[in-house]
């Protein structure tokens, strides 16, 4: 387990929520293809027995694919997840760096497709794979 700092190339996400504020800080980093999202694993991400709380990486998986999507897209329009798929591979303990690194798989007029893997520290500990339904950045 490591507790070093955020890596290069992050920082402070440019997407906050109601859902993931308490969570903060979160970083990202924008690639050519992708929005990487990541996490210090601390205490309060964990369940009861000590692990990083699988809905608290479904999320960011789920936040993590719609962004990439919406970047490939040319952030022209939003993006509403129609079905999401994970598997959880390992564990996350607190000091970890949590890293959702995104994979779009096709991307059309109406629909995106993408997947990502989920490490801490490098080790997979969930994969995911989402559809979202493309919608016009107008579109309530």
């Amino acid at each position: 387990m490591t507790d070093s700092p955020v890596p290069e190339g992050f920082e402070r996400h440019f997407r906050q929520s109601p859902l993931t504020g308490p969570w903060e800080p979160l970083y990202s980093k924008r690639t050519s293809h992708n929005v990487i999202i990541g996490l210090r694993l601390a205490a309060p991400h964990t369940n009861s027995r000590g692990f990083v709380h699988g809905g608290l990486i479904t999320t960011l998986a789920d936040n993590a694919m719609g962004l990439s999507c919406g970047e490939k897209l040319g952030n022209a329009s939003r993006l509403v997840t129609i079905s999401l798929g994970i598997d959880f591979l390992g564990t996350a303990r607190p000091g970890q760096w949590l890293q959702v690194d995104t994979d779009v798989i096709k991307t059309g007029g109406t629909i995106c497709f993408a997947q990502c893997i989920v490490a801490a520290d490098g080790a997979v500990c969930a994969r995911a794979n989402g559809t979202f339904r493309v919608t016009s950045a107008t579109a309530a």
